[in-house]
């Protein structure tokens, strides 16, 4: 409790004064609602937030191993090849760097107007990071390991297995990590803008019809998952860290 109070203490102060504002000068709710209304729809009603939270989970989770297993295997890819190194890293950076509002578009022709195409936005934003970094730590294995490798006739996918991935194991846990927070902010703006489920789609129901404080609630649930799943797999991280170096 202590650490967390340690913490936590600068948005702890911003909540406070951000509730004494809306007292002191009477804001209309519609606009902002208060904290404290916001926290008594959270407790009064958690059935409203639970559904969506769970879909949102559900499609980040998804998402987020389809974007790992697709940057890993790719960076493997690459490793194993300087051609296809050559062609999939531009490709790569420059897909990353397109906005995803404008491939939205492009993946509901793909995928239709569903859950699928969400996901489809999930893979694409938790894709990169893993590519990246795995890609980085394949290719940060010891020279000198690797030399012994070939002196000893070792093949490409036994320095693979034997070398080259444990040596980017690291690199791999910090793009989950990444990634793990990426991917809950990603579910949330695939929902906002053509999903039919999720905190992202309670968010714009909520806001259309003017309940402010459940918007809100939607947001500060989505930042508190986002926060948690960075923290677990930054635990992890730390772990693993710890194992390999």
């Amino acid at each position: 409790m202590k650490n967390i109070i340690a913490q936590g203490w600068g948005l702890l102060l911003l909540v406070i004064a951000w509730q004494i504002w809306i007292w002191s000068t009477g804001f209309n709710a519609i606009v902002m609602p208060s904290p404290w209304a916001v926290l008594i729809d959270l407790a009064c009603h958690p059935g409203a937030y639970l559904g969506p939270l769970a879909a949102t989970i559900a499609v980040s989770f998804v998402g987020t191993i389809g974007g790992l297993a697709l940057g890993f295997a790719l960076a493997v890819a690459t490793w194993l090849s300087r051609v296809l190194g050559g062609i999939i890293l531009p490709l790569g950076l420059i897909f990353s760097s397109v906005p995803v509002v404008c491939l939205i578009p492009i993946l509901a022709r793909l995928f239709g107007y569903g859950e699928q195409t969400v996901v489809a936005i999930v893979i694409v934003l938790t894709f990169f990071p893993a590519f990246i970094y795995t890609s980085a730590g394949l290719r940060a294995s010891p020279a000198a390991a690797n030399d012994l490798f070939r002196v000893l006739g070792a093949r490409r996918a036994t320095i693979l297995m034997r070398l080259a991935l444990p040596a980017a194991m690291p690199n791999m846990v910090t793009a989950l990590r990444i990634a793990a927070a990426q991917s809950i902010v990603a579910a949330i703006v695939g929902e906002f803008l053509m999903g039919a489920t999720g905190l992202g789609h309670l968010f714009v129901v909520t806001h259309l019809n003017l309940q402010m404080d459940r918007a809100v609630g939607a947001a500060l649930v989505a930042a508190m998952m986002s926060t948690l799943c960075y923290a677990v797999t930054a635990r992890i991280e730390t772990r693993v860290r710890s194992h390999w170096t």
